[in-house]
């Protein structure tokens, strides 16, 4: 039998809610094939699409380290091999590491009649996340469960309601903005008045999704005084786009995880698009090339798909 699983891209932190909110988004997304072998462990067979840049070293490949987490789990004798197909940008900001760990988890998992709830997945996830950027669930959660997750603790997750007609214009520069990088800028002391404003701007985020209220949720995303100014440096034309989506209709203009991927908060398909436009333009101005995306959030996370 051979399972296909479908892991979503992410935009982490919304703003304000560094690694305790993320969204799953319905494109773009990893795709990873997973099939029995006789033979114990884990066996990458083949990965597309990244440019041969991903170890094929499974003990060193995100995907790899969450398949035998999973398989540990399941305390089973057989093996697994992997097909990845990387549809996310790597060190974009999208949770290209996480949609990986995600897939194989969810995969595994499927190939033995899925025992495993989404959340008992999670260690695993996180695991194979740990082995690139860090043991956060911001990413991994999202693509695992869907819609919108508040990460309390490691073992504590959330959904949360996905307000609707949310729509989000994405754009990546070709800019590369290595989470280890994008961490290592931020301050490791902050004034009590930061902390008091950027905890209050969260309560008001969250409140707005609850609300299902895009416009407070889209003002309180673009509250962040702590962890976005320390990173602006990383992200060029950040200041030029944000201007250009929001003439453009967006509400807001956020960094998508550690970037350099941007997100503009949008609320219809026809604003999204012209928000796209408008930031492709900023970037041809500045000579740097950059993909556009209008997506919307993705209710269901990694989705399972039986192909043999």
């Amino acid at each position: 039998m051979i399972v296909e699983v479908t892991a979503p891209a992410t935009v982490a932190n919304l703003g304000v809610g560094f690694d305790v909110l993320g969204l799953a988004c319905n494109e773009p997304a990893d795709v990873i094939r997973a099939e029995c072998i006789p033979t114990p462990g884990v066996i990458i067979d083949a990965i597309e699409g990244d440019d041969h840049r991903l170890p094929r070293d499974p003990l060193k490949n995100t995907a790899g380290i969450a398949a035998a987490y999973v398989l540990k789990q399941l305390g089973v004798t057989e093996g697994i091999k992997l097909a990845i197909g990387k549809g996310l940008p790597l060190e974009s900001g999208l949770g290209s590491s996480a949609a990986s760990a995600v897939g194989a988890a969810v995969a595994v998992n499927a190939l033995f009649g899925s025992p495993l709830s989404r959340t008992e997945l999670l260690p695993a996830c996180l695991e194979g996340e740990a082995a690139v950027s860090g043991r956060h669930a911001d990413n991994v959660a999202p693509s695992l469960l869907g819609g919108i997750t508040l990460i309390v603790g490691l073992d504590s997750v959330y959904r949360l309601p996905t307000p609707p007609d949310l729509y989000l214009a994405l754009v990546t520069p070709a800019v590369s903005v290595p989470t280890v990088q994008a961490r290592a800028v931020l301050p490791k002391m902050i004034p009590l008045s930061q902390m008091v404003a950027q905890t209050a701007a969260v309560g008001l985020l969250v409140t707005a999704i609850h609300r299902g209220d895009i416009a407070l949720m889209a003002a309180a995303m673009e509250r962040d005084g702590i962890v976005e100014p320390a990173r602006e440096h990383l992200m060029p034309g950040l200041r030029e786009v944000r201007a250009a989506a929001r003439s453009a209709g967006a509400l807001a203009t956020v960094i998508s995880g550690a970037g350099p991927t941007l997100c503009s908060i949008c609320t219809s398909r026809a604003v999204a698009n012209a928000v796209s436009l408008a930031t492709e333009a900023v970037y041809k101005t500045l000579g740097i090339p950059a993909v556009t995306r209008v997506t919307t959030p993705s209710q269901d996370g990694a989705t399972v798909r039986l192909v043999s």
